[in-house]
């Protein structure tokens, strides 16, 4: 779950600063009086959420005076290439703030550490397998996933209830049927039913899709991954090609924006209805005008009512170079006790994939459409792209062009699915000689 939809003014370190300081291996060693230093590098960049990281840094570094921790300020912008720097040159931070979608390279080169032995049998045992499965590669587990993010539909409710359509909850959701129907009861001079802000198509089509039981990357018994576009992958860009095309529902103008792009338009009545991720909704309370009336309701559910979407939860991983693997283990399970983690959930208006933690009533209030996300939870799902090897290629040089020809109807859906069949498939064989 990679954040690239920041505020104005976010406190991400900007893309010219290090990621990594420069820091002498004096530094790293453990000093005469047995102290060890470790370096934690956080990615958080909301002011919440970078408060409840140096406070608990904070916190252990008072109760542990002999295993010290660093904060670093990191920042999500090329973060994946800085990181590749450090691993190379040697001097890695011990402690690494990522996302699942980021660490396949870094788990397959060697650079991350093999958390299965070194994590202790609670932190193992609060966290659901299917969280696990993220970020899992091979035979091994390369970061702890503790915050993750559904993809929920913000709807003005004024316009909800002056249509008279049917607000859907997690328990029963719209069909993606419904939802086509709720958007065209909802487009009226003047407003379209929803805004689909498609910059970035790849992510959003395919976590979707779990839910008609879209998969796109299948491995075989002989491990390679092949991609196939079939109908149930289909479905749901389908939807959206309609919604935008013939149904005249969405409004185009957003296929070339980002999530915070289209809220102004949100909040004038322009559109009624808009997909995005979950933690949009701080952006939503800070910048929506006095008065604004607004829900956070579920995702459309796929056939029998299936609610599967993909997640690439924000992850801890130990560099596989760090000197104190134990150490750093000891300091990653209590930065994620359940307590802990509620707080860094809140700061970053995230769901936890710990299991106490998300039983947390902070998390359950209706307040901010917090219960809808935390009772979607269980419908969580590794994203489908989430440890094949060339996926990054794939979606910057053929699903994203692709998609968004499509859906500015540029191009029809056979067109689509021979791109990203064909020319996918000879992208992804040759990152699997």
């Amino acid at each position: 779950m990679r954040r690239r939809h920041f505020l104005a003014g976010a406190l991400a370190a900007p893309a010219s600063a290090a990621l990594l300081p420069a820091c002498s291996a004096d530094r790293r060693r453990r000093s005469a009086d047995g102290t060890v230093t470790l370096r934690f590098q956080s990615l958080a960049w909301q002011q919440e959420s970078v408060a409840a990281n140096k406070q608990l840094v904070g916190e252990w570094n008072e109760a542990h005076p002999k295993i010290r921790v660093e904060y670093v300020q990191g920042s999500w912008t090329g973060v994946h290439d800085q990181l590749l720097t450090a691993f190379e040159g040697g001097d890695p931070p011990d402690i690494i703030h990522d996302a699942t979608d980021d660490l396949a390279d870094f788990a397959y080169g060697g650079s991350l550490a093999d958390l299965t032995d070194l994590l202790p049998r609670r932190l193992r045992e609060d966290i659901p397998p299917e969280s696990w499965r993220t970020a899992t590669f091979g035979d091994g587990v390369f970061g702890v996933p503790f915050l993750q993010e559904p993809r929920v539909i913000m709807a003005n409710r004024a316009l909800l209830e002056a249509a008279r359509v049917r607000v859907p909850t997690a328990r029963d959701p719209w069909s993606w049927e419904e939802f086509e129907e709720a958007a065209k009861r909802l487009t009226r001079k003047g407003t379209y039913g929803v805004a689909w802000p498609l910059k970035e198509p790849v992510s959003a089509t395919l976590n979707l899709s779990l839910s008609t039981g879209g998969q796109v990357f299948h491995r075989g018994a002989d491990d390679k991954v092949t991609i196939r576009f079939d109908a149930a992958d289909q479905a749901v860009p389908a939807v959206i090609h309609r919604q935008l095309g013939a149904d005249g529902t969405g409004a185009r103008a957003t296929l070339s924006m980002g999530g915070s792009d289209t809220l102004p338009g949100f909040f004038g009545g322009k559109y009624a209805m808009v997909p995005l991720g979950f933690s949009y909704r701080q952006q939503i309370v800070q910048q929506a005008p006095e008065g604004f009336e607004w829900t956070v309701l579920p995702a459309p559910a796929g056939p029998g009512g299936e609610q599967r979407q993909g997640v690439s939860p924000q992850t801890l991983s130990i560099a596989q170079d760090s000197p104190y693997k134990e150490e750093a283990a000891r300091f990653v399970d209590f930065f994620l006790r359940p307590r802990n983690m509620v707080r860094l959930a809140l700061g970053d208006w995230l769901l936890p994939t710990g299991t106490r933690a998300l039983a947390d009533p902070a998390l359950r209030t209706r307040e901010h459409g917090w219960a809808t996300g935390a009772a979607l939870a269980s419908a969580l799902r590794p994203a489908p792209a989430q440890a094949v090897r060339g996926y990054p290629e794939w979606k910057d040089k053929i699903a994203t062009p692709g998609l968004q020809e499509y859906y500015g109807g540029e191009i029809g859906m056979e067109e689509l699915r021979d791109r990203l069949v064909k020319d996918g498939n000879l992208v992804l064989a040759r990152y699997q000689r």
